[in-house]
């Protein structure tokens, strides 16, 4: 369970579907994940609501009588935000806010507006409000429902349709605005990538809150900031590193999460550059969460899509402090044993084994085996620097 302080927490219920491409078990996850976003973004879920569909409705999303279900808790409990776990279309938003009567928000709408608060620089900024407006602009009609009532025809145009098409004109220039902006910054941030010479570039990648920063910190003694929420970091962060005699750049990139909308993908093309021109990946996994084998795969597609897949990498398997198991009594003759039963000896004789010394398990935030880190990360960069710098091979003698 996530702790909370006592604050004034806005209160919310999450509303998902068990579906054909979502089963209950992993319907139950993405809402696990969903709260963390709720909770982050500032919000408080109080309670759930899920519904087996083949298909979403196209209209409501969930059926209505289930939708009317929720409202009725709503009512009752003065909830003041209803989120969907997925993304809504225009009609959905506006068909399901007239029923509600609330504020409704999608998975999409709530990971934009974390990314609204937790963005520091002009750049990040930029970014987000790139990402805000290609979202809002399909959906600006859900803004004018006080003119429902106006009839079509000639001379029965009220001004609603003129202040409609004034505001996705405003927008429309905002984005271009923005782009041609963000344009101008990215060609910055590559004469910069390129003015850091030939330097080994090392890049810290994975799902977000595994502890990217906090590893950042301890390795480059720098002060990044770090925090137990989602997308704590947003802005790319690289810091000079040395380890015995060689120095490499190291950069803190913004975490992946599945679902990631499209907008923010596209936003955030120069931070994802940083890991398309890095010499070496570093990929941390937060072994304590149980499904980090799901965020595992969800990174290596976004890599995958970026071409970024197969590059020179190390498998760094953070929290083992953190890390827990079921335990089976030796009279259970009917418990299967799983992965939920593995200890961290056992998870490393699984898939694992077949990474070889491409995977290290530590803590960073007790510090627990970076010196073993340190160590494999020497070596990775100490390879690619050689093949770089062939003359200075007789520096490493020492090392060897």
């Amino acid at each position: 369970m996530i702790e909370k302080k006592k604050l004034d927490y806005e209160k919310a219920v999450l509303i998902g579907v068990i579906s054909q491409l979502q089963d209950e078990e992993k319907s139950t996850e993405y809402l696990d994940e969903l709260e963390f976003l709720t909770f982050t973004a500032g919000g408080e879920s109080v309670k759930r609501f899920t519904q087996k569909l083949d298909v979403p409705n196209p209209k409501t999303f969930i059926g209505t009588g289930k939708l009317d279900e929720v409202r009725d808790y709503i009512n009752s409990h003065g909830i003041q935000t209803a989120i969907f776990d997925d993304e809504l279309n225009p009609a959905q938003l506006r068909n399901i806010e007239k029923i509600l009567d609330c504020k409704v928000l999608d998975r999409t709408n709530l990971i934009l507006d974390i990314f609204a608060q937790r963005a520091q620089t002009s750049y990040a900024r930029t970014q987000v409000e790139l990402a805000q407006c290609q979202y809002l602009l399909p959906r600006l009609t859900r803004m004018w429902t006080h003119l429902d009532k106006q009839k079509g025809g000639i001379g029965m145009r009220g001004p609603g349709e003129t202040e409609i098409e004034t505001d996705r004109r405003i927008i429309r220039d905002k984005i271009s605005l923005l782009k041609k902006k963000l344009v101008t910054i990215d060609k910055q941030m590559a004469q910069q990538r390129k003015n850091r010479g030939k330097m080994v570039r090392v890049a810290l990648v994975g799902y977000t809150n595994v502890g990217k920063s906090t590893l950042m910190n301890v390795v480059s003694k720098s002060d990044v900031f770090a925090e137990n929420k989602l997308f704590a970091t947003l802005d790319t962060t690289v810091r000079k590193v040395v380890i015995k005699n060689i120095p490499f750049l190291m950069t803190d990139t913004v975490g992946f999460i599945r679902k990631l909308p499209t907008q923010l993908v596209e936003s955030f093309k120069s931070t994802l550059d940083e890991v398309r021109e890095a010499d070496l990946l570093l990929h941390v996994v937060d072994i304590s969460h149980p499904n980090f084998e799901d965020h595992i795969n969800s990174v290596n597609k976004i890599l995958e899509e970026i071409k970024s897949l197969d590059k020179p990498s190390l498998m760094v398997f953070n929290k083992i402090d953190a890390y827990t198991h079921e335990t089976i009594d030796e009279d259970d003759l009917v418990t299967e044993k799983t992965s939920v039963h593995f200890t961290l000896d056992e998870w490393k004789k699984t898939w694992m084994s077949k990474l070889d010394d491409n995977c290290i398990f530590i803590s960073a935030l007790n510090k627990e085996n970076l010196d073993d880190f340190k160590a494999k990360v020497f070596e990775a960069v100490k390879k690619i620097h050689i093949s770089r710098f062939p003359y200075n091979d007789f520096l490493y003698q020492e090392y060897e």
